[in-house]
């Protein structure tokens, strides 16, 4: 593929992660297993609230073309196949569940040197059709999306957004729900200390609202990394991730409320064995 502006779902991506990605309050178990014909296989099991629930999953790899199936307590069968370059520079992805057949989902995305496009649709009569675009650089990016309903003939949303990203931070912009929200957001990287910061604001118009998160992660050595984040709604979270072999990875996080320092604090666990 080539090295264009990117996916308009990766404007805000960076920042989201930071405060987002890897923090949990479950109790996760995952063991991953690779053979060198291109198959793998990986089982999850997660505890949440007192419930128990888990997954197989399954991945092979052909030239150009990966499957994937995950299998779930409820006997779910989850398939993707995800084909790149059927046409040139393109990747066509294709998801359908079974017994429920209503996810099918046929997604075709689209790379060019300064422009991104993609084209979402439900396999099943009178579909939604979701459309995002992207033009720009690696380090200017301007891309909108909109679903559409053929069934009723209105649009279902339609959003906007860009981003600026520098050697050492990125700043997105993205006006979401039908322009009824906007959100800002910089991520800074501090590569002496390797560390990174991140600030989001968000602005309801039609409630008038405003929310704001700030976070940070700091790398220890390349094994162990600390991140925290809190809200203006004093919730307050902290994560440590420490890699114990090469891809096998066990994270603490938690999270408690200051404005209710009487609740229990919210603790997770994961550990991710790879082979």
């Amino acid at each position: 593929m080539s090295k264009g502006p990117g996916l308009f779902s990766e404007i805000g991506k960076k920042a989201k992660d930071l405060l987002t990605k890897d923090y949990s309050s479950d109790q996760k178990f995952t063991v991953s297993t690779y053979s060198g014909v291109g198959v793998g296989l990986t089982s999850t099991a997660v505890k949440k609230g007192g419930l128990s629930s888990g997954d197989i999953a399954a991945q092979y790899k052909y030239k150009n073309t990966i499957f994937d199936v995950k299998v779930d307590t409820e006997s779910n069968i989850f398939t993707t196949i995800t084909i790149s370059e059927i046409a040139p520079s393109t990747k066509t992805i294709a998801s359908f569940t079974l017994p429920d057949y209503s996810s099918s989902k046929l997604e075709v995305q689209y790379f060019h040197e300064h422009t991104t496009f993609t084209t979402a649709m439900a396999l099943k009569q009178s579909p939604i059709i979701d459309l995002t675009g992207t033009i720009g650089t690696p380090t200017f990016a301007i891309g909108a999306e909109a679903g559409y309903d053929t069934a009723s003939g209105n649009f279902t949303k339609y959003n906007a957004g860009l981003s600026v990203a520098k050697p050492d931070s990125i700043v997105s912009i993205i006006f979401a729900d039908k322009g009824d929200m906007l959100k800002a957001s910089l991520v800074h990287h501090v590569a002496p200390l390797r560390s990174a910061g991140v600030v989001e604001i968000t602005r309801r118009f039609s409630t008038n609202e405003n929310t704001f998160a700030v976070g940070a992660s700091y790398s220890f050595d390349q094994l162990t990394v600390l991140k925290t984040r809190l809200n203006n709604h004093g919730q307050v979270g902290a994560l440590l991730q420490h890699e114990l072999k090469p891809k096998s990875i066990l994270t603490i996080s938690s999270e408690f409320d200051t404005t209710s320092l009487d609740k229990t604090p919210k603790f997770g666990l994961a550990l991710a064995l790879k082979g």
